[in-house]
């Protein structure tokens, strides 16, 4: 046929071409299941700028304010000694009004403290003996707020270790080389690694826990960033595999509560007691298809599955919802589901979409049979954001310790912010009960508000 090409003529040559471009074109495209992080950023379309709602507060809620702070530290009274108009000479009233403002000084300096640490002998255990300096840790010449807080910039708000260093250095007067920060941050984690390995447990025995993945970099090669998270603990874990051999050091035994993640086919291979599907994974697919796929057969399938897909969100959404009493509702939300998974299709996509009904057909309205499971996988998307933010800023880790480093404090961190805990300061006063007691303290539970 290639032979024969050129005596056709020049258009058939051209026509030819065009059609073999076509052709690689299409199998180059990213399907619909395609994910995200797996699509390069030239490729995916640009983001919709129309601002979908007006910023602020709704109309009629209270408005929120800078409160009050409860400590007056310094009072300053102004008085013009002339118009600043005409320049003209005043007469003195009694009315006045006042003005606070909030700042920080700039001479902040650091404090350095030396300890002078006494040594006896004690003659039953024939040896000399010193006490613990709970400042700092064993051989380590920055403190425990230091190493705390440039460790939650960089772990919890996702700033690179070269703009650590300026904060640290500018403002607060503290010069630190990136290996010292490094070193601190390592023997950190290493302390903290009774936390990271209880807010695994914590995870597994939930109720309700979201799975999230994202591609990751480790010296250059490609790693995955792991989530696992519910209302109360968020546990990452970086690891070179996306499909079942990363969940199974994850989940060495079944699951007890219902699972709720997307539509990936590695997460089949967990045993889990119940499972809960992405619904908006499932309505966006709907509208990526809806953008190449004009089948007649294609609309009435999307346009009866959306709409069911909706009906059950808007009963979960009532107030006076509970299953006994939406029974009948429910089941027949059910039957419809089976009817579009039941029904034999033709077309490509729609035949696609119909196997997954099929296959998950337990698994999609969860949410309607068992109190507290949510219908989207939000709750994981949102804990995973901040990582896809650092890996932008940070390009992944250099060194598998690296790794090992970052996912036990990013886990640490997002847990202590989810309890409502100041990350810094509970850090800091576990590791001094940790050199005074040589225990360190449990996880702290859930703030209870007013309490």
């Amino acid at each position: 046929m290639a032979r024969t090409l050129p005596q056709l003529g020049d258009e058939a040559v051209t026509f030819f071409a065009l059609a073999m471009a076509d052709h690689v074109s299409a199998l180059q495209a990213p399907s619909p299941s395609t994910p995200s992080a797996m699509i390069p950023v030239y490729a995916k379309p640009p983001a919709d700028k129309r601002r979908r709602k007006s910023p602020g507060a709704r109309p009629g809620h209270a408005g929120t304010r800078r409160p009050t702070p409860p400590v007056i530290d310094d009072r300053k009274e102004h008085r013009l000694a002339a118009c600043p108009h005409c320049h003209g000479q005043l007469q003195r009233c009694k009315r006045t009004r006042t003005r606070i403002t909030e700042d920080i000084p700039e001479q902040i300096q650091p404090q350095v403290t030396e300890h002078t640490i006494h040594r006896d002998y004690c003659p039953i255990c024939d040896k000399h003996v010193e006490p613990v300096v709970p400042d700092a840790m064993p051989n380590a010449t920055l403190g425990h707020h230091v190493i705390a807080l440039s460790s939650w910039f960089h772990y919890g708000l996702g700033i690179s270790i070269g703009q650590v260093r300026d904060i640290l250095a500018g403002h607060l007067h503290t010069r630190i080389s990136a290996g010292g920060l490094l070193d601190g941050w390592r023997r950190l984690a290493e302390a903290l690694s009774p936390w990271y390995q209880q807010i695994e447990q914590e995870a597994k025995a939930g109720a309700v826990l979201h799975a999230d993945e994202t591609g990751w970099r480790v010296d250059g090669m490609t790693y995955w960033l792991w989530c696992f998270a519910n209302h109360r603990t968020c546990f990452y874990m970086i690891d070179q595999s996306r499909g079942s051999p990363a969940l199974q050091k994850f989940f060495v035994e079944a699951y007890q509560g219902t699972l709720v993640t997307d539509f990936w086919a590695a997460y089949e291979s967990i045993e889990a007691a119940d499972r809960q599907k992405c619904i908006p994974h499932l309505l966006r697919e709907l509208i990526k298809v809806d953008e190449h796929n004009t089948s007649m057969q294609w609309k009435g399938f999307a346009r009866q599955l959306r709409r069911l897909l909706k009906d059950g969100l808007k009963l979960r959404k009532r107030p006076d919802f509970t299953r006994e009493r939406y029974a009948n509702r429910i089941r027949l939300i059910h039957r419809r589901l089976c009817a579009l998974a039941d029904a034999s299709y033709i077309d490509a996509d729609t035949k696609r979409l119909g196997q997954r009904l099929s296959k998950h057909r337990d698994e999609l309205f969860t949410f309607l049979d068992t109190a507290g499971v949510p219908p989207d996988n939000n709750h994981a998307e949102r804990q995973i954001r901040p990582a896809v933010i650092m890996r932008k800023n940070q390009l992944g880790n250099r060194s598998e310790q690296g790794a090992a480093t970052q996912a036990t404090l990013m886990s640490i961190y997002r847990t202590l912010r989810l309890r409502g805990h100041d990350p810094t300061k509970t850090i800091a006063a576990a590791l001094r009960e940790l050199l005074q007691s040589g225990k360190l303290p449990p996880l702290p539970d859930e703030v209870v508000a007013g309490g």
